[in-house]
Formats: C-alpha cells, sequence, structure tokens
C-alpha cells in the first residue's frame, strides 16, 4: 500500500473509531482522577541519546563532506586517490596535533596533472544549486610565484557538476575559502583538487561543507538531521556514548579534551566500531573529533535539552579486556578525575577560570550550566564500583550541586545488575542507568518493572533501550511495544527521571547495529516508527502523574492495553494514553472525576492516533508510511466514548478552564 491510500486509511479509520457509537459493545471504562496530582514528571523525563555508531557523526550529524581530511588517519590516504606527483608528509606541518598533509608538485609534462580525489562517506551527498564551502589550508612551497589549485565537484559519471580555482601566493599556511555550486544533484559524488600551476602547494586539513548547515554554523550539523531531534523537543542529551567512551583499549577511549579547540588541531581517534562486527566491518571508520564536546554542548543548548556527558571511568571496554592490567589502577586515576572535574569548569566557569577561557575562546562565554555528569557507561563488578567511588568522592568535594549518574551495568537484571543497585545506593549516586535492549514481550511484561522500585532512590535513568525484533527491523510492531514499556515509565516518574532510545543513527550504506532511531543516507533521512513513539510521549510528558484505572487498578496489559495519564499545568490539559497491543479493536469509555474549579474539564479534546500493519517500516523512499494522524474529540459532561483500533497508541488531549 502506497504512503498516500495507507495515510488516508488511517485518517478514515481514526475518524470512524471517534464518531463510532458503543452501542451494542461494552466499552471498558478508565477513571481519570484530576484531584490526586501525583509525582513531578521531570523536564528530562524524555531525551536523545547520541554514539558515533553507524556513521552518526562523520558521514552524518557532523555536516563535513570530506572523509580523513587532515591525511592523519593511520593508513594517512585512506579516503583519498592520488595522482600524478603527490607527496605525504610530516614536514613543516601547520598543526601539531594533525601533522601529516599532502605537497602536490608539478608531474614533469604540461598535460599532466597532480592531485588528490576524495570519496567522502559512501559518496557526497551534493544538491543542485545548493552552497557548498571549500576550504583548504595551503601554502606555496617556495616563494618564486604564486600558485593555483582548482577545485571540482564530480558525479559518478566523472562529470564536472561544479567546479572553481584558488590563488596561493604565500609560503605561510594561510586558510583559504571558495563556494561551489553544484549544477545538478547527486548522492554519491566526490571532491578533486587539482595543482593548477608549476610550482608545488602543500595542502592540509581539506574541507566540503553545506553552507546551509543547521543553525547556519560553518563548522556545523547536518541540518535535517538536526532539525528531526530538535523536533521531539527533547528533555535531555547524552553525549558522546556508549562503548566509545571506553574505548577498546584506553588509547582509544574518548577524550573530550581532545574534541575542543580549532577543529584543524584535534586529532584523530580510532572508532571502536569499525571492527566490533567482523561482518560489518568498516575499517574506515574514525573519528575526526569535529563534532566535539563544544558542538554537543551547544546542540544541546539549541534543542532545549540538558546536556548529559558521559566520561571514562578508567575502565576499557570490559567485554574486551578481562584483566586488570587493561584498566587504569584505582590509584593512578587522578587525570581521569581531574578530566571530569575539568570538564564542569569548561561547562560552568567563569571566563576568567582555565577552562572556561576555553569555553569563552569558543565563542560560548555565557556558561552551559551543566547540572549532570555520568562516570562510566556499561562497566560492572567491583572493579567499576571501586573507580566509581573515587569520581563521585572527588565531584562531591569540588561541584556538590552536580548530579552523578552511576551505571547498572549492561543488562536488565542479572548478577550485574543485582550487585550494582546496592553498592549505587551506597555511594549515594543521584541516578543509575538501567540499559534493555530486548524483544517484544519482554517490553510487555515490563510495563510495570518500577511499580515496586524503592521510592527512596537513587531515581532511574533509562539510558539505552529499544525493543529487538527477531529480524531486528524499525517495525510499527517494535515501536508499539516499546509505547506500552513507556507508559510503565511515565506511571512511574517519580522513580523514573529520564529515558532515551538507543542508537539513535543509522546511515543505510555503513552500520553495524540495529534497530535505531533515524535512518539517513547522504542527502534523505527516515524517522522510524519508534522515533515518533518517542516524540509523541515527549511532546505530551505533561507536568504531574495522574492516577488513571480500570476497575481500580493501572492499565499495564489488561486484554493487551496499557496506559498512562498526566496534567499539564503549562499548555493547560489532561494528557492519556493509551496503547493497544491486541488484535481487536478496544471500546473505551474515558471519564475525568474531580475535574473542578480552575481544572474543570472543557468539551473540546483532541486525539492523534499512530497505528499501522505490525510490519509496517518507514524508509527513505517510503518516509511517512508510517505517521501519526490528528483529530478533534468531544467530551460529554466528563466523559469520552471512542473505539481503539487494533494495534495502536493513541494520546488524548483534553483541556481544562
Amino acid at each position: 500500500m502506497n504512503n498516500s491510500i495507507y495515510r488516508h486509511a488511517a485518517r478514515v479509520a481514526l475518524l470512524l473509531a471517534i464518531a463510532a457509537p458503543l452501542a451494542g459493545q461494552t466499552p471498558r471504562v478508565l477513571h481519570l482522577d484530576a484531584r490526586k496530582a501525583g509525582a513531578v514528571v521531570q523536564p528530562t523525563m524524555y531525551g536523545l541519546f547520541f554514539e558515533d555508531i553507524n556513521f552518526a557523526a562523520d558521514g552524518g550529524l557532523y555536516a563535513e563532506l570530506v572523509k580523513n581530511r587532515s591525511f592523519d588517519f593511520p593508513q594517512r590516504l585512506m579516503g583519498w586517490k592520488t595522482f600524478g606527483n603527490v607527496e605525504v608528509t610530516t614536514v613543516n606541518p601547520p598543526f601539531e596535533r594533525n601533522p601529516t598533509h599532502v605537497v602536490l608538485s608539478y608531474p614533469g609534462h604540461d598535460h599532466k596533472y597532480s592531485g588528490i580525489e576524495n570519496e567522502g562517506f559512501t559518496g557526497m551527498g551534493l544538491l543542485a544549486g545548493a552552497s557548498y564551502r571549500f576550504t583548504v589550508h595551503a601554502r606555496a612551497t617556495a616563494a618564486d610565484g604564486p600558485r593555483k589549485i582548482r577545485v571540482e565537484l564530480i558525479d559518478t559519471r566523472d562529470d564536472i557538476i561544479a567546479r572553481e580555482e584558488i590563488t596561493i601566493p604565500s609560503t605561510a599556511w594561510e586558510k583559504y575559502t571558495v563556494i561551489l555550486r553544484p549544477r545538478a544533484t547527486e548522492t554519491r559524488g566526490r571532491l578533486r583538487v587539482f595543482l593548477a600551476s608549476r610550482g608545488a602547494v602543500a595542502l592540509d586539513h581539506v574541507s566540503l561543507f553545506p553552507v546551509d548547515t543547521y543553525k547556519g554554523r560553518e563548522n556545523g550539523l547536518r541540518a535535517d538531521l538536526a532539525t528531526l531531534l530538535e523536533a521531539t523537543r527533547p528533555g535531555v542529551f547524552r553525549f558522546p556514548g556508549g562503548c566509545i567512551v571506553e574505548g577498546t583499549d584506553l588509547a582509544t577511549r574518548y577524550n573530550w579534551k581532545n574534541s575542543i579547540g580549532p577543529v584543524e588541531n584535534r586529532p584523530v581517534n580510532e572508532n571502536r566500531w569499525h571492527y566490533t562486527f567482523p561482518y560489518r566491518l568498516f575499517p574506515d571508520y574514525y573519528q575526526s573529533l569535529g563534532l566535539g564536546f563544544h558542538e554537543f554542548f551547544l546542540l544541546s543548548e539549541d534543542i532545549g535539552a540538558e546536556p548529559l556527558p558521559v566520561l571514562s571511568c578508567g575502565l576499557a571496554c570490559q567485554f574486551q579486556n578481562s584483566g586488570e592490567e587493561c584498566h587504569v589502577p584505582v590509584d593512578a586515576l587522578d587525570e581521569y578525575v581531574q578530566d571530569a572535574l575539568d570538564l564542569v569548569e569548561y561547562a560552568n566557569g567563569d571566563p576568567s577560570t582555565p577552562w572556561g577561557s576555553r569555553r569563552a575562546a569558543a565563542g560560548h562565554p555565557a556558561p552551559f550550566n551543566l547540572k549532570y555528569i555520568a562516570i562510566g557507561n556499561e562497566q560492572w563488578g567491583k572493579e567499576y564500583v571501586d573507580r566509581l567511588e573515587v569520581f563521585v568522592k572527588a565531584i562531591r568535594a569540588r561541584y556538590p550541586a552536580i548530579r552523578v549518574i552511576g551505571s547498572a551495568g549492561p543488562y536488565a537484571e542479572g548478577e550485574f545488575f543485582d550487585h550494582l543497585w546496592p553498592e549505587m545506593r551506597r555511594l549515594k549516586v543521584d541516578l543509575v542507568d538501567e540499559h534493555y535492549y530486548k524483544g517484544p514481550e519482554w517490553f510487555l511484561a515490563n510495563a510495570s518493572r518500577y511499580d515496586a522500585y524503592d521510592r527512596r532512590g537513587p531515581a532511574v535513568f533509562a539510558g539505552e533501550y529499544a525493543c529487538h525484533m527477531p529480524d531486528r527491523a524499525n517495525s510499527f510492531l517494535a515501536a508499539l511495544r516499546e509505547a506500552a514499556f513507556m507508559t510503565g515509565l511515565e506511571r512511574n516518574a517519580d522513580v523514573v527521571h529520564m529515558a532515551t532510545y538507543a542508537p539513535l543513527l543509522a546511515h543505510v550504506d555503513a552500520w553495524q547495529w540495529r534497530p535505531d532511531m533515524i535512518w539517513f543516507d547522504n542527502t534523505r533521512a527516515a524517522a522510524t516508527p519508534s522515533y515518533l513513539v518517542q516524540q509523541l510521549f515527549s511532546l505530551n510528558k505533561g507536568t504531574r502523574v495522574l492516577p488513571l484505572t480500570c476497575d481500580g487498578k493501572p492499565l499495564a496489559g489488561d486484554d493487551g492495553l496499557y496506559a498512562s495519564a498526566v496534567r499539564d499545568d503549562v499548555a493547560g490539559c489532561y494528557i492519556v494514553k493509551i496503547v493497544n497491543t491486541s488484535a481487536r479493536e478496544q471500546p473505551l469509555r474515558l471519564v475525568i472525576d474531580n475535574a473542578r474549579g480552575k481544572y474543570a474539564l472543557l468539551p473540546d479534546a483532541t486525539v492523534t492516533l499512530l497505528a499501522a500493519p505490525p510490519d509496517a517500516v518507514n524508509t527513505l523512499d517510503r518516509p511517512d508510511a508510517v505517521a501519526p494522524v490528528t483529530a478533534p474529540a468531544r467530551f460529554t459532561g466528563n466523559a469520552l466514548e471512542t473505539i481503539l483500533p487494533p494495534g495502536s497508541f493513541a494520546v488524548y488531549r483534553a483541556r481544562y478552564k
């Protein structure tokens, strides 16, 4: 069924369901008590988790189109083809931490050429008429006249779709810029740079960005992907990972101090995902760190989310490193602990402080108002607890207002989990990060997971979760199971303060892990049904939990129904979320009790329905195969009658005075 037909059918089904009389059917009656406001829903309740997996940063959210732009991958010319007289050298470099560059010299004949060609990340996405900013750091190798280089964008037929020349008059390293405008769209384009004069020229940090980045920043983000992130209105943004925080070994852990300052001088880091799965091997997967901690803080600010950085605790990935010799000894953690303290100063410190001045020099004199910091990712055992304790004591002593997040390990239950939770309480961390990548039945069975959790804390951060179907598809069925589970998060908002689906982004031609929240290629993006579920919860998170019961109990699986309710004191409305995981339609009567005074119910309401066949997916060619539909609804007195279609998720919003 094509997009337009399915969306029309969904709209018709919704309108019929809303208007359908319940004659002959006994509705299930849900009671919402408007008088009994429960837990506060934290502003951070629903958010985003970014990890550089599936080419999510370079080749994805980070808008740079050139792979290995500084020639500092271990294989210096990975991503490049060369022709003519090209030398790779580290003599007289422009950047201390990225010393490798190339020299293009006369090829020995006026009708031969010297140059370099970059393949991009599975090609370069180039749009006809759009503007692309090419920059390069260059110098003439001798003072015997100006040099010229020719810059071209090439399509898959080797036709030139844009061309400009740059004159390089100086023997000193300088930055040169030119704007290229392709005359045709190309999804797998390439960049060529020719020597166009006899004299030799040295080149470094060869870069190509779309001018139209998110917020228009030169070292910016891909606009369509960043806009999708913003559209979820996330309350928290966790970065930079994930397992890349740990690294396959300590040498390749994510070091935030390498990811700030001038982008040209940020050293390349090996991405641990490039060989983690031999059946999805990407030996060209490295991190330029152009999308670094400063940019993550900026993005958090731009999308209105609390920044949540994750730092190494001194343990390399424990799945890949079993011996103590692989990790930093507990009595040698000073550098790592100082990194955490310095990060808080970078984010929040006055510009007169050493690290606050670095933030100000990067163009952001105002603080980022960091409130949270996570230490470690999926670590476990006594080795993790011993190291975390060192961090907790140091952070509490220096920055008592910062909320520290510890880990419950890589699994949702079991030996590691059972050991870590009591230790997290003993250390008095503020939140505990739980992860669950599970099958569909687990998500249904665990909608009541937090009903019996200790209300005294610490709070829970559901830091990584996704429903894994047997084929790992991003199907509507998977998203519906996640929605059912999330009603349990919301009902227990006094326990659960944050939740972030994972992973966030995946390139269709270069992924290591699925399912994922957003899929993209070089020019397009598609939000999955899981994205839509996350977005609907986030846009409708409200401010206070309200009790919603059926036959005196919460709906947490009875007859395939799952539900939660909140009041939004900002928007002035009641919000009810109901998930029907059954294969039959469900007649419902929603009654709002005790809605009096300033909370008196108004008759007009809306319902947003997400419904689709179980195996429906959104693809780049059919990005709206699954899409929410919103229509008016109306209360009669204090009750609304409706029929919830099989396999659907509905959000009801009813205004009060």
